[in-house]
């Protein structure tokens, strides 16, 4: 029966190449992925653990001014040179280098920051006694030695055309200034490596810059020869601030490697999300050509057991075919797979993000996930067509092959698929009324109100394509007519071949919805609540100095500006967090509706409160409440005024001057500001020349604030929908299959056809209408339960989001069913073609 089986799949190669196609493509994404992740994160792991090699303690201190433990008059965080002197006496210690690091964006020769932001630090340059720094290779020059000098990666001085001498424009939180350019440099460092900029400073001013004189905010430190890492953190460890903690070099490399690890699972499990999408898309193609393989060989079937064949070895058969397909089909997407993961790492280069040297690792797990993956899936898929070709009587063995259209009783399949559809229906809409607690139910709703509608998909095709057919007849004729008829002939493929399109539909329309409702909502509350001309920011969502507000206040053409300058209140053991604002401008920059009281008593040192913060607290305008600001100084403070909150502004308000008064330095993400004239070219130029043409601060007008806020869904949207194009691609490729196969076992009805009068032109466009019904049936589907579970999802997080209102976007699911239809016509093309050129005489004595 195994020789009888490998002969079967020799004999059907044409036939199998589409299921082939299908579990390759699935397997190629799932070992690709294992292979990709294994190799990125085993070259940080030992980019991690090299980089860590000479160091016997880490010590890293931390910023706690946002926890009300600075110090009044003391450093906010940071290890001072007195501590580092004691450090560098201990036992065991060979040396000491202390760090800084914070901000640093360069300019490009057009005043555009290099890099995006979020990577752009800059650090000190800290040579031993030979005047070298170990982290840093010197390809140019030599490091800074005093202010006004600068040191830069190679990367970086590459992209800006810098050479050591030239003059260097960067900006940190403060203006920006200009530096000489004296050295280029290599480095491991990891941000640099994942396409940041690193700028050099000389020690003092980095500490100037960042910290304060004197003061260090990491330290690393090595052992002499035969010295005990653990030994000298226990010396280390009581020498150190409260704000500062220290770890062995080993333990930082390992808690280094366990992040990258945890990074990389995230993106792991993503992708593989989406391979389990694509290779369940592909079992009801693997199952349709299994089924229909089995319906062709009748007669064979009936033979074998005619002539001693058990049930139980004709089952075998079935699966031993299958598990020959599943094997072929897994070797060549594994080996896809692996050129899939060097082509995105390689990818990664190009998108300057580089990726440390290191192996191609293809591990155990990798290679036995896409083999387990591929054949199981193919095995699991058959075992229901085998299944029934076990039953087929000996007596069969009489009748014709293609002759009869299987109309067994649905009964059951639909029972069953009713009852999954329903149950399943009920828990999405049980979890939407659950709120923020009923996404699970709703996951799992989901999922059995898809598998109840894939049962029930053959019953419902023929209610839903008899209202079309009507229409099919009138415009396109006895082609329509025909297409429509086919298309319900046999429901059971019919069924599965549009489940694969309504699988993908629904995940495709679901993300859809919701991303143009929250999209919306986030887009309105910024036009509602916005009124200022301009946004002014820190690249990587920094804090602008104080300096930033004065220039721009005093930039020509503007009326009004005010800062959001984060602050907090302790009130009554309770940590509130706060805006300080500027008193009188705040109104006329954002939306402040007042509820009660006046705004101005900011001016008077007095707070606003957002409405439902007053009511949960208990006060109301004109009381007088004990707080603790964050340099540990306590007072009272009037409410004022209570307004309605909105999402950009905190729930207390004050003025900037009694921010200031208990703040070291102010803390400030962004400055709103409005100006004569609107927005314009002339306006947001003034602006930036009055910041001095920092290449480090974002002047957003309102649709850059838009873009800002809602542009993060939109390209969430594009990555998902690249992601689900596979599972699409698969669906694709089940039509093309169903339809061949249909072509196949109607060759004799095509070629009486053809002999009664249909001419190529017809028959073409009879197989293409076929395809285009069976597509947009599986597409309605699809997208009918896609806007359901997006529905209730967002019942869920509507409280979350301020404007929440569903949004159908009937032109994007327009286009889906367009892009349904297309598909259709797409997968028509081979099989059309193949009917039209089949020979009348010799299509009417098949058999």
């Amino acid at each position: 029966m195994f020789r009888t089986a490998l002969r079967t799949v020799l004999a059907h190669k044409a036939r199998l190449l589409m299921t082939v196609l299908a579990v390759m493509l699935g397997v190629a994404f799932v070992s690709g992925t294992l292979v990709f992740t294994d190799t990125l994160g085993n070259a940080f792991q030992n980019q991690s653990a090299k980089s860590y090699k000479d160091v016997a303690v880490g010590v890293t201190s931390y910023d706690n001014r946002d926890s009300g433990e600075a110090d009044a008059g003391k450093a906010s965080y940071g290890v001072s040179q007195e501590t580092v002197g004691k450090i560098e006496g201990l036992d065991g210690v060979a040396s000491v280098t202390g760090r800084v690091n914070g901000f640093a964006g360069v300019a490009d020769p057009d005043g555009k920051l290099i890099g995006n932001g979020w990577v752009n630090t800059g650090s000190n340059f800290a040579p031993d006694k030979d005047g070298k720094d170990a982290p840093y290779t010197f390809t140019e020059g030599s490091g800074p030695t005093k202010d006004g000098e600068i040191a830069l990666d190679k990367a970086t001085a590459a992209k800006g055309k810098y050479t050591v001498g030239e003059p260097v424009r960067v900006a940190t939180n403060g203006p920006v200034k200009e530096y000489t350019l004296t050295g280029v440099f290599t480095t491991d460092d990891g941000q640099v490596n994942a396409g940041g900029s690193l700028v050099l400073f000389d020690t003092a001013v980095a500490q100037k810059l960042y910290l304060e004189p004197g003061y260090y905010s990491d330290l690393t430190i090595t052992a002499a020869a035969g010295a005990s890492d653990s030994r000298i953190l226990d010396q280390v460890k009581p020498l150190l601030p409260e704000n500062a903690e220290a770890q062995t070099g080993a333990r930082l490399a390992s808690d280094q490697a366990a992040q990258i690890k945890k990074g990389l699972e995230s993106l792991n499990q993503t992708l593989l999300a989406f391979a389990a999408i694509a290779l369940f898309v592909g079992v009801f193609l693997i199952s349709n050509t299994f089924t229909m393989l089995v319906a062709q060989r009748t007669r064979e079937l009936a033979l074998l057991r005619a002539v001693g064949a058990s049930r139980r070895q004709v089952k075998r058969s079935v699966l031993a075919e299958a598990a020959v397909v599943g094997a072929i089909a897994s070797t060549i997407g594994f080996v896809l797979g692996v050129g899939l993961a060097v082509a995105l790492r390689s990818l990664m280069g190009l998108t300057g993000a580089k990726v440390p040297a290191g192996a191609l690792v293809i591990s155990p797990t990798a290679v036995g996930a896409a083999f387990g993956v591929g054949v199981l899936i193919t095995l699991l898929a058959a075992w229901l067509p085998a299944r029934r070709a076990a039953k087929i009587p000996p007596v069969a063995a009489m009748n014709s092959v293609h002759g009869v259209a299987t109309t067994k009783s649905l009964v059951v399949r639909n029972s069953i698929g009713g009852a999954l559809a329903l149950l399943g229906s009920a828990g999405i809409v049980a979890g939407a009324a659950a709120g923020s607690d009923g996404r699970m139910l709703i996951g799992a709703g989901a999922f059995l109100t898809m598998v109840g509608i894939i049962v029930l998909i053959p019953l419902l095709s023929r209610p839903v394509i008899a209202l079309v057919r009507p229409l099919m007849h009138r415009v396109f004729g006895v082609s329509g007519k025909l297409a429509g008829l086919n298309a319900v002939r046999n429901p059971r493929r019919t069924g599965a071949t549009a489940s694969a399109l309504a699988i993908g539909l629904t995940l495709v329309t679901g993300l859809t919805v919701l991303g143009v409702t929250i999209g919306q909502a986030v887009d309105k509350s910024t036009t509602d609540n916005i009124k200022a001309d301009y946004m002014v920011r820190m690249a990587g969502a920094g804090d602008l100095d104080k300096s930033a507000v004065t220039a721009l206040e005093k930039a020509p053409g503007v009326s009004a500006v005010s800062p959001q300058q984060a602050a907090s209140l302790e009130i009554k053991g309770d940590f509130h967090y706060a805006s300080a604002v500027t008193p009188g401008d705040i109104e006329k920059v954002i939306t402040v509706a007042s509820v009660s009281g006046s705004m101005d008593t900011l001016a008077q040192g007095g707070i606003a409160v957002a409405e439902d913060t007053a009511k949960s607290n208990g006060w109301k305008v004109g009381d007088t409440v004990p707080v603790t600001f964050s340099d540990k100084k306590k007072g009272e403070l009037k409410v004022g005024a209570t307004y309605k909150g909105n999402e950009f502004l905190s729930p207390v308000l004050m003025s900037t001057e009694l921010a200031d008064a208990h703040e070291a330095k102010p803390f400030i993400p962004e400055v709103w500001v409005k100006m004569d004239g609107g927005a314009s070219a002339a306006n947001e130029q003034a602006l930036v020349d009055s910041l001095g043409k920092n290449p480090a601060i974002t002047v957003m007008d309102h649709q850059d604030i838009r873009n800002e806020f809602g542009g993060m869904i939109n390209t969430l949207l594009n990555i998902m929908y690249g992601l689900l194009a596979m599972a699409l691609v698969i669906a694709i490729l089940g039509v093309v299959n169903t339809l061949a196969m249909s072509v196949f076992e109607r060759q004799q009805e095509i070629g009486m056809l053809r002999a009664i009068g249909l001419d190529r032109r017809k028959v073409k466009r009879m197989i293409r209408l076929e395809a285009i019904v069976i597509s947009l049936f599986g597409a309605v589907i699809g997208v009918g339960l896609g806007s359901f579970v997006a529905w209730a999802i967002g019942e869920t997080i509507k409280d979350q989001i301020p404007g929440y209102a569903l949004v159908i976007p009937w032109d994007r699911i327009g286009l889906f069913l367009v892009l349904a239809g297309v598909v259709g016509v797409l997968a028509a093309l081979w099989p059309a073609r193949s009917a039209a050129k089949l020979n009348m005489l010799t299509a009417i004595k098949t058999e």
